[in-house]
C-alpha cells in the first residue's frame, strides 16, 4: 500500500471488553456530577439500564433518562429532549443504544453549548466551541457513532438526512461492552454489523487525496490514509469472520465481540477516511423508503463495489483474500487483480444475502419511478460523491441506481 498520510481522531479513552460497562460511574465521575443518559424504549425499563444508573448513582454521579430516542433521529426528537433537560443544566451527556441515540447525545450536548439552530452547524467544522462531556455506549455492533466526529439527524422539511461533522463531537469516552449487544435481536445484529462492513470497505476505498500539509484542518474526512487503512483492514478482518455466526445465534460471545470489535474499528476508519457512493445515494433511498440506514447501504454496497472495481483493484484484492476467497500470496498480474476484484464483490453480496439484506432496491420498498429523484438528491451529497475512488457523474449514479434497482450487474 502507498502510505502518503495518516491521521486519526478517536476518543481520548477507549475501554473495550466484556463487562466494561460496570467503569461507567467509576469513569463519569471524572468527567461531570450530573449526567443526562439518552437511550431508547427497547433499553429504558432494561436491566442493563439499572445497573449502568446504579453504577452512577455509587459514584455520585446524578442521571436523569431520556428513554424515547426515535429510530433515524428525526429533528423534533432532538428538540423535544433539550427542552424536557434544559433546566436540569447536565455537564454530563451519556448515550446508550444504537446510532441514533449515540447520535442524539452528540446533538442535545451541541445545542446545550452553543444554542441556535441544528442547521446552523450542518456540514464540516461548524461546530464553534467545546460541548457538554460526552460518553458512549454502543449496545448495537454498527453505526461506530462512539468514536467518530459526525452526527446525523432526520429533517423532514428536506426529506433527507442532515451531518454534523467536528472533531468537537467525539466523545470523550467510549465504553464498547460486547454484553450489551447479547439481546440484539437477529434483523438488527445483521443490518447494523453490514453498515459496520460498509464503512470499512468504502473507508478502505475512499479517494486518496494529495497530501498537502493542514489537510487534517482543512476536511474532517481526508479520505483513505495511513491509519485508516489499518482500521479498516482489521474492521473488515473482524467483521467478515463474526457476523454471519453473530446473526445466527445471538448467544455466541465470541461472535459478538469479534463484531463489536469491527464496528468499532470500522469507525474509527471512516472517522477520518470518510465514506462515500453508498452513503450518498442511501440518504435520499432511506427518505423515500422510509427503511433503515444499516439496510439501504449494505443492499447498496455490492452495487458500488462493482462500479468501483477499475479503480480499486488492489484494495478488492485485499478485501478478497480477507474473505478467503483468494491466495494468501501476492496476485500480481492484472488480470489476477480483475479476477480477486470481482470476487470480493462477489464474496460481499454472498454474506449479505444470506444474513438477509435486501437484495435489490425494489425488495426494499423503491418505486420505480422514484429512482430519478434518488439519483437527483444523491448528486446533490458533494461531499460523499468527491470522496467516492471513481469519479461519479450523473448517468454513473443513475447506472448504479438502476442495477441496485433490478438486482443485476452493472456492465464493465
Amino acid at each position: 500500500m502507498n502510505f502518503s498520510i495518516g491521521c486519526m481522531r478517536a476518543p481520548p479513552e477507549i475501554i473495550f471488553g466484556a463487562g466494561q460497562r460496570h467503569a461507567l460511574g467509576k469513569m463519569a465521575k471524572n468527567l461531570g456530577c450530573r449526567a443526562l443518559l439518552c437511550t431508547d424504549a427497547r433499553l429504558g425499563g432494561s436491566a442493563e439500564l439499572h445497573e449502568l444508573q446504579s453504577s452512577l448513582a455509587n459514584a455520585g454521579v446524578d442521571c436523569q433518562v431520556f428513554a424515547d430516542t426515535e429510530p433515524e433521529l428525526p429533528l423534533e426528537n432532538i428538540l423535544a429532549c433539550r427542552a424536557e433537560f434544559a433546566a436540569y443544566r447536565p455537564d454530563l451527556i451519556i448515550g446508550l443504544g444504537g446510532g441514533s441515540c449515540m447520535d442524539l447525545a452528540k446533538l442535545v450536548a451541541l445545542l446545550l453549548a452553543h444554542g441556535g439552530e441544528l442547521g446552523d452547524y450542518a456540514g464540516e467544522f461548524k461546530v464553534p466551541g467545546p460541548i457538554c462531556p460526552l460518553i458512549a455506549l454502543p449496545t448495537t455492533a454498527g453505526t461506530g457513532s462512539e468514536v467518530t466526529p459526525v452526527a446525523v439527524y432526520g429533517d423532514k422539511r428536506v426529506e433527507l438526512k442532515i451531518g454534523i461533522s467536528s472533531p468537537r463531537l467525539i466523545p470523550q469516552l467510549a465504553i464498547c461492552d460486547p454484553e450489551l449487544t447479547q439481546t440484539c435481536p437477529p434483523g438488527l445484529t445483521a443490518v447494523a454489523g453490514a453498515d459496520a462492513l460498509t464503512h470499512a470497505i468504502e473507508a478502505f476505498t475512499a479517494k486518496r487525496r494529495p497530501p498537502t500539509a493542514g489537510i487534517s484542518g482543512e476536511r474532517v474526512f481526508i479520505g483513505k490514509n495511513a491509519f485508516s487503512d489499518q482500521a479498516a483492514l482489521s474492521a473488515i478482518t473482524a467483521i467478515s469472520g463474526s457476523l454471519e455466526a453473530a446473526v445466527a445465534d445471538g448467544s455466541d460471545r465470541e461472535a459478538r465481540a469479534q463484531l463489536m470489535l469491527g464496528a468499532t474499528l470500522a469507525g474509527l476508519a471512516f472517522g477520518t477516511a470518510g465514506t462515500a457512493a453508498a452513503h450518498a445515494i442511501q440518504y435520499p433511498l432511506g427518505a423515500a423508503t422510509g427503511t433503515a440506514h444499516g439496510a439501504g447501504v449494505a443492499a447498496l454496497l455490492p452495487y458500488v463495489m462493482d462500479f468501483n472495481r477499475p479503480a480499486c483493484q488492489d484494495e478488492f484484492a485485499a478485501i478478497a483474500r480477507i474473505f478467503g476467497a483468494t491466495p494468501a500470496h501476492s496476485i500480481d498480474s492484472p488480470a489476477d487483480k480483475a479476477i480477486a476484484a470481482a470476487e470480493a464483490v462477489r464474496q460481499v453480496r454472498a454474506l449479505f444475502n444470506t444474513i438477509g439484506i435486501p437484495r435489490s432496491l425494489a425488495d426494499m420498498g423503491l418505486a420505480e419511478d422514484r429512482r430519478d429523484w434518488v439519483v437527483d438528491q444523491a448528486m446533490q451529497i458533494e461531499r460523499l460523491l468527491l470522496n467516492n475512488p471513481r469519479p461519479l457523474q450523473r448517468d454513473d449514479v443513475a447506472g448504479i441506481v438502476d442495477a441496485a434497482f433490478y438486482g443485476r450487474n452493472l456492465p464493465q
